[in-house]
């Protein structure tokens, strides 16, 4: 059965916190070079440049990044298939990022500061050996409002596929031998191998 989520509303409000708390480190850098040359007599005209720079890079700052915020987060959107997951993302040029079942080995919860504020989280999808974004995951359902119950459901979907790699990462079995453990290291590696063999 597949299920459609779009980002929440409150997932665009986290990012213009974002925003501007770099604006205000911006503002907050040029406010102290000019509180540090003021005790050195300089020259009003280049205090007027310093300011003229900082407030001019901050009013860019925005006019460029509020609607590329705007637009990414409107055309994202979530599709959660019965075999796969599909990631709907960007602005001029539309993705669809599909990642299988069988290739993903774990979901992480993930919640930063203005996510825990707001009441929000996103989930991020690791897959078997293999992180093509430097965040080390191949993809991210952000902006929840039921973060924990989809993480939920994606963590028993996964257990059902193969129980053995979600059961190592999180503790849930434990071998009663070295021969046990052995057998499980072996099914795992067998499984990582049949996963990246099979992905398309």
């Amino acid at each position: 059965m597949e299920k459609s989520i779009h980002p929440d509303n409150k997932y665009y409000t986290a990012q213009l916190l974002v925003l501007a708390t770099i604006s205000g480190f911006c503002l907050l850098t040029a406010g102290v070079i000019q509180f540090i040359l003021s005790f050195s007599e300089p020259d009003p005209i280049i205090m007027k440049v310093i300011w003229l720079v900082s407030t001019g890079s901050v009013a860019a700052l925005w006019i460029v990044s509020f609607p590329i915020i705007y637009f990414w987060i409107k055309n994202l959107k979530y599709v959660i298939h019965d075999d796969r997951i599909t990631i709907h993302k960007g602005i001029l040029t539309k993705k669809y990022q599909n990642i299988p079942y069988r290739s993903i080995t774990d979901f992480v919860l993930k919640r930063g500061l203005y996510e825990r504020l707001l009441g929000i989280g996103s989930v991020q999808i690791q897959t078997a050996g293999q992180s093509p974004s430097a965040s080390g995951y191949e993809g991210s359902l952000s902006g929840l409002r039921e973060y924990d119950v989809i993480h939920t459901e994606l963590r028993n979907k996964i257990k059902s596929l193969h129980p053995v790699s979600i059961s190592a990462s999180a503790d849930d079995s434990k071998p009663t031998s070295d021969a046990d453990l052995l057998v499980q290291i072996l099914d795992e590696v067998r499984q990582i191998r049949k996963n990246t063999a099979t992905k398309p």
